[in-house]
């Protein structure tokens, strides 16, 4: 069964990533506000892979109980504490599957995608 789940979230992570594209800062923006355009890439990347079938490809999934990840607030450790745990038993643990750097990564990703 999990070996299930897992192929039918990796078969919706490929097709959003074949079909989707996001508008990310320029390079310019992103070195201004202190943030790494590569690392940026890697954190887009795994966010397409493992967290857009639940959050949405723009980081908003209208019809579910998942947050707006662009409004997320900037706190860097309470979203790595999330990542690694998991949330109110509704969001799985990605702490065994994602390493430091990965969930680094994501922040940069989710950090440049902000919208207050």
């Amino acid at each position: 069964m999990e070996s299930l789940r897992l192929a039918a979230a990796a078969f919706a992570a490929a097709a959003v990533i074949a079909t989707v594209v996001t508008a990310m800062p320029s390079a310019t923006a992103q070195q201004n506000a202190g943030v790494d355009p590569e690392q940026v890439g890697q954190g887009k990347a795994i966010f397409a892979q493992r967290c857009s079938h639940c959050h949405g490809p723009n980081m908003v999934n209208a019809g579910t109980i998942v947050p707006d990840l662009r409004k997320f607030p900037d706190d860097r450790e309470r979203f790595v504490t999330t990542v690694k745990s998991g949330k109110n038993g509704r969001m799985p643990p990605w702490g065994d599957l994602l390493n430091d750097d990965q969930i680094g990564d994501l922040w940069a990703y989710i950090s440049s995608q902000r919208k207050l």
